[in-house]
């Protein structure tokens, strides 16, 4: 027991219900994880470091993230091991130089590396000029283990229509929830409840 009271964490705020505690690293997959990334890094106020893979074929496009955020606001790092890539962003976090990096990961990550993050990152709001995010991007419906929290991001397009469905599958202090998310460079993310067609 401690007298200190016991305030919340500070939040990097994206818009509705989509935030993350600072500075913690969060989870994020489905099949519009990257998107999902680019619209997180919009409303970072500074650089953004992206990692990820050299050997991967399908690699971040920057004129398809033109709508989103400037391309040239990113450093992309290609490490050619696997091992590295989470060494990549654990120093990066470290540093405290950037309010935001993003590892796109071909796997899940072990349970010590993610807790080697969260370390890495208060670091870093101790001893950098911010206090940084790391999001990790990870396939299918992702799993890994220690992150502050998990979200998914699927495309629920239609006609007419650019929408995706957000869930929050993971958070320490928030329940599981699912919205439809709409996206515009005026407003940036908008939530609302899904919509029923979209909701399977």
């Amino acid at each position: 027991m401690s007298r200190k009271s016991h305030r919340p964490p500070p939040q990097f705020a994206v818009g509705g219900d989509l935030s993350f505690a600072l500075p913690r690293v969060h989870e994020l997959c489905g099949r519009a994880r990257r998107t999902l990334a680019v619209m997180v890094a919009a409303r970072a106020k500074g650089p953004v470091f992206w990692i990820a893979p050299s050997w991967v074929s399908d690699p971040l496009n920057p004129d398809g993230m033109r709508d989103y955020v400037a391309p040239q606001d990113f450093t992309f790092l290609s490490p050619r091991r696997p091992e590295d890539l989470l060494w990549c962003m654990e120093e990066v976090l470290r540093s405290g130089a950037v309010p935001l990096v993003v590892a796109d990961l071909p796997g899940l990550p072990g349970l010590t590396p993610v807790r080697r993050l969260h370390l890495a990152a208060e670091t870093g709001a101790g001893e950098g000029k911010c206090r940084p995010l790391g999001l990790l991007l990870t396939p299918g419906d992702g799993g890994a283990q220690g992150v502050e929290s998990r979200w998914r991001l699927d495309p629920a397009h239609r006609q007419g229509d650019t929408a995706w469905r957000l869930d929050r599958l993971r958070a320490r202090t928030a329940p599981q929830r699912r919205w439809s998310l709409r996206y515009s460079a005026q407003a940036g993310v908008e939530l609302s409840a899904p919509d029923p067609a979209s909701a399977a």
